[in-house]
């Protein structure tokens, strides 16, 4: 397996609206961001993920696009993004910037254009439609909920939206629009960004004629998944593009890719013949939605460790030396990684912790999502008033005004998977606001910031954020935790999570206790040792301990080195 910096690194994801802000008018920004640098720089993180800071009407926090070469006003100037590359390329960090090409702004110049006529130049750089018999073209769900279509007046057509109405989907059956979106590609690049986080990439191809979805659910609109996830030119797309952009340059992609298999992966992700370096997969963060349910996305029910094991095991063996895996616990999309896979009260050190050691030690580049490194958690938010996220209010006023279900079962709903988990400010120190802002913030911050906080986390040498920080270096300082294959054990066990990692003479073995209970690890006789180092733990251990056989307290996690 080829050796490369990006394989090597660990990168940490910012939103910048909720990230730092330096102007006091509640909104993160590019000079909150300068700001907090050396923040980063401690922690050792190598690449920062910069979710979109574009000119955008923020009907879906800045991704929608309307000019893809200026920034938000809310966030600063080009000016202010320069010195801000330039301070993290002075400290070695690198810079990723989310690149949204599946679909734009209805308020970016080419769809503004586009619906002016039906003869316009622009029209097919987006995908409009003839309705049928007074309705829409055809009966596919936006993501966000209702039709994928809307109908536009000044035409009478209807245009696609997979996301908001106002992200309209973008016609990359049309050369020209993949043509201006590679020129727009070599602008961020020329300019020293070293690579690119794909948004939604794998639904630029659609299937031809957009036939109907199959009718999976009792509603009138239908997730079109067989149309347009991983369509028929997904692959030809992005062979394109890496020919005719991003082998010219020493960057890294990595794809946001919901519904893919491990197939789908080496086919994007294999080392000569894939257009993506790396891609998320969203499996392992879906094990508790409830498929049966009216709503998947917002419905909870209980998974197992063995569940967890089993995808993240397959995922680890069938990519392994043919692509390249991301790891990934939390997002600006999902809920928080303590209070979805741990426990964010009894146990919220241990737990995040634990995640944090399972996080960094499989094979693949690591995701770090902002907050994430000092265990923020969940908000729990009483009222829908206090909610921002456009998902989340549309899924609130179909469930209670137009399914008429009980707001309060709905509210509980929110508090345990409302992409606004992962977007309530960072909470730097026990200040108004957090420290994040002097002003009022844009969203309020979770009220457990005067305990979870980064003064405090800096402070106390035992803290989550220095934890983090150990099994960094710990990564850095061994090349098995990068390149070494996974192997797992104890896989029917429904507790402990155990494997190795193993480069040529080397091996380490982690055990992980998912639970809050204290089970037996009894390690299988086919591991033989001479001798044994602990490298790291999140509860003091005794050295000389046996691990042929001991007992794991509540979220227990150890990584040890064993001699030959």
């Amino acid at each position: 397996m080829s050796k490369t910096w990006w394989k090597e690194s660990v990168v940490y994801q910012i939103y910048p609206r909720s990230f730092n802000d330096s102007n006091g008018d509640g909104i993160g920004d590019l000079r909150g961001i300068i700001e907090k640098l050396d923040y980063l720089k401690l922690l050792g993180v190598d690449v920062v993920w910069l979710s979109p800071v574009y000119k955008s009407p923020n009907d879906d926090n800045g991704y929608d696009i309307s000019d893809y070469h200026d920034i938000m006003d809310e966030f600063g100037t080009l000016a202010d993004w320069e010195e801000l590359l330039a301070e993290m390329h002075r400290r070695d960090i690198k810079l990723i910037m989310d690149l949204v090409i599946n679909h734009t702004s209805d308020e970016h110049p080419w769809f503004i254009e586009s619906r002016t006529s039906k003869d316009n130049p622009y029209r097919d750089y987006y995908l409009w439609r003839e309705g049928r018999a007074d309705r829409e073209p055809n009966n596919w769900a936006s993501i966000f909920g209702g039709s994928a279509w809307e109908y536009d007046a000044a035409t009478g057509e209807y245009y696609l939206h997979l996301f908001s109405k106002k992200q309209p989907d973008l016609n990359w059956e049309n050369p020209t629009v993949r043509q201006e979106l590679y020129d727009m590609m070599r602008w961020w690049l020329d300019k020293g960004i070293d690579g690119f986080r794909m948004d939604a990439i794998n639904l630029i191809s659609k299937t031809p004629g957009l036939p109907d979805a199959s009718v999976t659910r009792d509603a009138r609109y239908q997730f079109a998944s067989e149309h347009v996830f991983n369509g028929p030119r997904l692959l030809e797309f992005l062979s394109e593009m890496k020919r005719e952009v991003l082998s010219h340059y020493d960057v890294f992609t990595v794809g946001e890719t919901s519904l893919v298999t491990t197939g789908h992966a080496i086919d994007l992700t294999h080392e000569e013949t894939g257009g993506l370096n790396m891609l998320h997969q969203f499996e392992h963060t879906e094990l508790n939605r409830d498929l049966s349910s009216f709503s998947p996305r917002w419905s909870r029910r209980p998974w197992d460790l063995p569940e967890l094991k089993e995808v993240m095991t397959r995922w680890q063996k069938d990519l392994e030396n043919k692509g390249w895996n991301t790891h990934f616990l939390g997002n600006h999309d999902l809920p928080r990684a303590v209070s979805n896979f741990g426990d964010d009260d009894h146990y919220w050190f241990e737990s995040a912790t634990q995640l944090a050691t399972f996080l960094l030690t499989l094979q693949g580049t690591p995701y770090i999502y902002q907050g994430e490194e000092i265990g923020m958690t969940n908000v729990h938010f009483a009222s829908i008033e206090d909610y921002r996220d456009i998902e989340t209010l549309n899924m609130y006023r179909e469930f209670v005004e137009d399914k008429g279900l009980d707001p309060e079962a709905v509210m509980t709903m929110i508090h345990a998977k409302s992409r606004d988990n992962a977007r309530t400010p960072m909470q730097w120190d026990t200040g108004p606001h957090a420290g994040f802002t002097t002003g009022t913030p844009w969203m309020k911050v979770n009220p457990n910031y005067t305990k979870i906080n980064v003064e405090h986390a800096l402070a106390d040498s035992a803290s989550v954020f220095h934890y983090y920080r150990r099994l960094i270096q710990l990564r850095k300082a061994n090349p098995v935790l990068v390149y070494g294959t996974y192997d797992l054990i104890l896989d029917a066990h429904e507790q402990i999570y155990a494997f190795t990692r193993t480069l040529e003479d080397e091996r380490l073995l982690v055990i992980l206790n998912f639970t809050p209970e204290t089970p037996r690890f009894e390690l299988p006789e086919h591991i033989h040792f001479s001798d044994k180092e602990l490298l790291i733990s999140n509860y003091k251990v005794d050295p000389v301990e046996r691990i042929n056989l001991l007992t794991l307290r509540p979220f227990e996690a150890r990584v040890y080195r064993l001699f030959p």
